[in-house]
């Protein structure tokens, strides 16, 4: 028995007149991000023609060998067969519990079972918590350089995302006088990245408690990010934001992603502290949401409490001769030895937020110059305006691989850059 004849549909110059261009939202016109963006596209096509890229770009570190715990693994593995079924929306019992655990020895107050959320990591959570929050129109303060999620999630909510300075000259603090410049009657909180990506900063107490200062005298919600709450080097120490107030409502995000090396696992966490009883309406509306989503990835929920409850080995890797902080300590070197580099020293996180100086390297489009980068150095980077930093000097380094692939690849750098300067000459 044959096919019949299928129509072949009208000739292809025919098509516009009867057809629309099928256009993408007006929302995404803010939504920015270049860690997975042109320049990751290109270093795809090359790895397609053979040539091996060394990737600097993402805070991946499954691929770079920082593997998560196995106990981790093993007690997903043993709550595999009862994962099959939705969760609870806010997620599984014995996660929210280790979570609220977690709270208390943070030093955070009044944190319920109820008041914990958890996600497919914290970018579920952030997306939902800008959707509760924003109608059309209202202004969120991000930093500037930010985590461009942030910006995206504001946008994507319709809210408008407002930018605030954090100064390179103060080890990128951030500005609390621009913050301050910087509110309206339609700014509804302020986003806290501590530590920060993409900058490395940790935040003094003394700041945190600026920041907080500010929240309460114009009612805004805080919203922290501390996903890099324990990558910390040289014997920092982290504070909680939350742990700084009873009467400032505020949201802190977190995940196994960073701290315990499971990106892929996508399992996260978010809770509420401060006076609830002034934030009904807002609960419900997080709640709406959660039930919305019927619950988040139920194998990677199991993993949370083994992981907040067990052994910490991220510390053996940040500890003086630990392999992150090695890493840290070569990328730093061999980065600001190149003539017309400068960086601050990154005190957390996985990133160095570098700067071209541009009286040397004078830059007019940082997105096409790190383009260049990858192509004539097969060694991918984040130009900084993809962290919505207001100049074309900045760039983002992960120093995630090891340190024979660190030196290869910012040995690479230098040379593309001896090249431009002696070219800039001319």
């Amino acid at each position: 028995m044959g096919f019949p004849d299928w129509p072949q549909g009208p000739p292809q110059a025919e098509l516009p007149a009867l057809m629309k261009t099928v256009q993408k939202s007006a929302k995404l016109a803010n939504v920015l991000y270049d860690v997975r963006g042109p320049i990751v596209e290109a270093a795809r096509q090359m790895e397609d023609e053979g040539q091996k890229i060394i990737k600097l770009n993402i805070g991946n570190l499954a691929p770079f060998g920082f593997d998560p715990p196995e106990e981790i693994m093993q007690d997903m593995i043993r709550n595999l067969p009862d994962s099959a079924g939705y969760s609870d929306s806010k997620g599984i019992f014995a996660a929210r519990k280790a979570v609220m655990h977690y709270t208390q020895q943070q030093g955070v107050k009044g944190v319920t079972l109820d008041d914990i959320y958890l996600g497919n990591g914290a970018s579920d959570l952030i997306v939902m918590a800008c959707n509760a929050l924003l109608n059309d129109g209202d202004e969120l303060l991000v930093p500037a350089p930010d985590y461009p999620l942030w910006t995206a999630a504001t946008s994507l909510s319709g809210g408008k995302p407002v930018h605030y300075l954090c100064d390179e000259s103060q080890g990128w603090m951030p500005s609390l006088d621009d913050i301050r410049a910087k509110i309206t009657p339609r700014t509804r909180g302020i986003v806290v990245i501590n530590p920060n990506n993409p900058t490395g900063a940790l935040y003094s107490d003394e700041l945190l408690r600026g920041l907080v200062q500010i929240a309460r005298e114009h009612g805004l919600v805080l919203l922290a990010d501390e996903v890099y709450d324990k990558v910390l080097y040289d014997g920092e120490r982290h504070t909680a934001l939350a742990s700084l107030s009873t009467d400032v409502i505020t949201l802190t995000f977190n995940s196994l992603s960073k701290a315990y090396r499971s990106c892929g696992y996508r399992a996260g966490w978010m809770f509420l502290s401060g006076p609830k009883s002034i934030a009904q309406d807002f609960i419900e509306g997080l709640n709406m949401l959660a039930n919305i989503k019927l619950g988040s990835n139920v194998p990677g929920q199991w993993a949370i409490q083994t992981a907040l409850g067990g052994y910490q080995s991220i510390q053996d890797l940040v500890k003086d001769g630990g392999r992150l902080r090695r890493q840290r300590d070569l990328a730093y070197e061999l980065i600001t030895a190149i003539p017309g580099v400068t960086c601050v020293k990154p005190q957390a996180a996985l990133y160095m937020f570098a700067r071209l100086d541009p009286a040397v390297y004078p830059i007019d489009d940082d997105r096409q110059f790190f383009m260049q980068v990858l192509r004539e150095t097969r060694v991918m980077l984040v130009q900084g305006s993809g962290f919505n930093y207001p100049d074309n000097q900045h760039f983002r380094i992960v120093f995630l691989p090891h340190e024979d692939d660190l030196r290869v690849a910012i040995g690479r750098i230098a040379e593309f850059l001896e090249r431009y300067r002696n070219n800039s000459k001319k």
